[in-house]
């Protein structure tokens, strides 16, 4: 929570330190210096440092709805991960074994059913010029 108020925190520090181009500032308003603005911002963070002390069931409160949201986000996250995981992965890499179930039971089925008609080549390629048939 420290953290998120931090980043909040050093955000509008360089956004106040940019800057404006001149067209853009209003010329009728208030002109604003970095050093009032970092006093500004120094003041309202040592204001934010005693919340706790002073409302201390909207911290309870506050703690516990962060909590929620990380066990949300990382749940969120892990369904994300497992989805891609799932649609981007390839089917079959050839490295991983198959799975039990898809094996053909060895003994169940009978081996050697091949007859001598499919063990014989069904090309042989060319034969050499120099030999002919006699």
């Amino acid at each position: 929570m420290m953290f998120l108020l931090r980043v909040a925190f050093w955000l509008s520090v360089v956004v106040i330190l940019l800057p404006s181009g001149g067209s853009q500032a209003p010329a009728s308003g208030p002109q604003v210096g970095a050093g009032e603005a970092m006093f500004a911002a120094s003041a309202a963070v040592s204001d934010m440092r005693g919340f706790c002390e002073r409302q201390p069931e909207a911290c309870t409160v506050g703690s516990q709805a962060a909590v929620v949201f990380g066990h949300k986000a990382q749940a969120g996250a892990k369904m994300l991960y497992e989805f891609l995981t799932e649609k981007l992965a390839p089917t079959e890499t050839g490295s991983i074994a198959t799975p039990a179930s898809k094996k053909i039971d060895s003994g169940s089925r009978s081996q050697n059913t091949l007859i001598p008609a499919d063990l014989t080549p069904a090309w042989r390629g060319p034969e050499p010029r120099g030999k002919r048939p006699a």
